[in-house]
């Protein structure tokens, strides 16, 4: 396996990591306590409290493929049941007691952890969220200083992936018909990301115009090509979040993380497919 092969499947295992945080029951169990009641109130404001009390606007933006309305249904409000400093909390103490309870028998962060301490990007220049993140006080405890560290690193993809999205021209609805159009996500992506059908059909029809769809919504060839240059975008915008690690370190870490991600897959905390469109890592289901 390639480098750059490697380096993509970490991302994927990274992604299960962290995305425990929006399926496992401890961490909605933490938000609800704080008055934040419903899914999508809990995933704006959990997410979002790293930047402070951010407008719809801002989250909109960063976020990317929700759509505006949905966001505003739910920002800023949360800001007026919970205050963001305790959000966070929320959040990384839930998706730490969920990694806690889903590690299996034996295993040991510490491997992981001393790997992840050396992946420090040498600049967050355009990366909003992964620097609101890592400006975060790091967790004391071993399960939470694992998902912390994961969460940064996911959101610098993200935020690379956002800036490619936004130079190939694609918006937020555009990104999500086609995921859709792929098959990489569920088939309720269009509700789950708040668009109307007018704006979904309106998202396909500029994707048609590009000939990204055919007539009848089925991906083309050249569309396959411009999503594969936009992830290959996406790698090269995250490959100096890894280039501190070493060939070997590179290898450590998806030894040590990968048991951690088959383990939160296999009892279902993370299903596949799923809204976000990353997919599940290799040999995992």
């Amino acid at each position: 396996m390639d480098r750059a092969t490697r380096e993509r499947e970490l991302w994927r295992v990274i992604e299960a990591v962290h995305a425990v945080v929006y399926f496992a029951p401890e961490p909605a169990e933490r938000l609800s306590g704080l008055g934040l009641r419903g899914f999508w109130r809990r995933y704006f404001a959990a997410r979002a409290a790293a930047l402070g009390p951010a407008p719809a606007a801002v989250v909109t933006a960063l976020f990317h493929g929700f759509a505006p309305g949905m966001v505003a249904r739910a920002v800023p409000e949360v800001w007026e049941v919970a205050e963001p400093a305790a959000v966070v909390d929320a959040r990384t103490g839930g998706a730490a007691a969920a990694l806690e309870r889903l590690r299996p028998a034996g295993w040991d962060p510490g491997p992981a952890l001393a790997v992840l301490g050396k992946a420090r990007p040498p600049s967050f220049g355009g990366r909003a969220l992964a620097a609101a993140h890592a400006a975060l006080p790091e967790p004391a405890d071993d399960p939470a200083r694992l998902w912390h560290a994961a969460t940064v690193l996911r959101e610098y993809r993200g935020d690379g992936h956002v800036a490619a999205l936004v130079a190939a021209g694609v918006d937020g609805a555009g990104a999500n018909v086609l995921l859709a159009a792929l098959g990489s996500v569920v088939a309720e992506q269009r509700e789950y990301r708040g668009w109307t059908p007018q704006e979904w059909a309106a998202a396909g029809e500029a994707l048609r115009a590009r000939r990204w769809l055919d007539a009848g919504g089925v991906i083309t060839a050249r569309g396959r090509e411009a999503r594969a240059m936009i992830e290959r975008c996406t790698d090269d915008a995250a490959a100096p979040a890894l280039a501190p690690l070493t060939d070997a370190d590179l290898g450590d870490l998806l030894a040590a993380l990968t048991p951690l991600a088959a383990a939160v897959v296999g009892a279902g905390a993370v299903p596949y497919p799923n809204a976000m469109g990353v997919p599940a890592p290799a040999g995992i289901r």
